[in-house]
């Protein structure tokens, strides 16, 4: 019951976004606009600056990149025999790419149409797939690595995770090919996911007799900083 009130209650400000987009809510609306309008005409008088967004939106962000590293992590994971761990963040990356595709369809908001187009992107545009998969991934990656992490570089650790995040979402807008509120809309939905997944985590730790870590501090799993077990060669 506990989960479902948390994720509910995470959920809720992604649900009252959803509202306000499907009723073209005339304040989000104008400030959607304004901004599209606003980064759109800042490109168009910097294309230098536009080959770097580029390079950050459609590849270093990029969904494609962001989920190889997710799955070399898995990987990471089962040659620890971090078999849990492994399954929270396939599920955690798996489920949250379904559900982006699933909004999206749903919604079918149309993507900005400017002049002079710095770039172009396919599909609808609510939620943001970029922001997102980016929100999703960097969760994933430091919920896990954190244990790895000394104490001193958690902080940094932490900042470039929100870097990351922010950055991608400061991308799609810049480049003309989401409104703001797909942004956030999308950060909001990832949220609500990686927070349900870890949730049901922590509850399996629970009934397990494992302590609850501070997931903010310590990473989902704390154990996962003591050496892997040998594999047994008993015949």
């Amino acid at each position: 019951m506990l989960t479902a009130a948390v994720t509910a209650a995470v959920a809720a400000p992604f649900a009252l976004a959803l509202v306000l987009v499907e009723s073209r809510w005339p304040p989000l609306y104008r400030l959607d606009r304004a901004a599209a309008e606003g980064l759109h005409e800042a490109a168009l008088g910097h294309p230098g600056w536009v080959r770097v967004l580029r390079v950050l939106s459609d590849f270093v962000w990029d969904p494609v990149t962001m989920r190889l590293l997710v799955a070399v992590l898995v990987l990471w994971l089962l040659t620890r025999r971090a078999w849990r761990l492994a399954a929270w963040a396939s599920v955690t990356a798996v489920g949250g790419a379904l559900t982006g595709v699933l909004v999206k369809s749903v919604v079918e908001r149309a993507r900005p149409h400017l002049p002079d187009p710095v770039a172009h992107a396919p599909g609808f545009s609510f939620p943001s797939g970029h922001a997102m998969t980016g929100l999703t991934s960097c969760a994933v990656i430091l919920l896990v690595l954190l244990p790895l992490v000394p104490r001193a570089l958690r902080p940094p650790a932490w900042a470039l995770a929100v870097v990351s995040v922010v950055g991608v979402g400061y991308t799609r807008v810049a480049l003309g090919v989401h409104w703001v509120s797909d942004v956030v809309g999308g950060w909001l939905l990832g949220l609500a996911v990686v927070t349900a997944t870890t949730l049901v985590f922590e509850a399996w730790r629970a009934d397990t007799g494992q302590r609850r870590p501070i997931v903010t501090q310590e990473g989902l799993e704390p154990e996962l900083s003591t050496p892997a077990p040998e594999p047994s060669l008993d015949v």
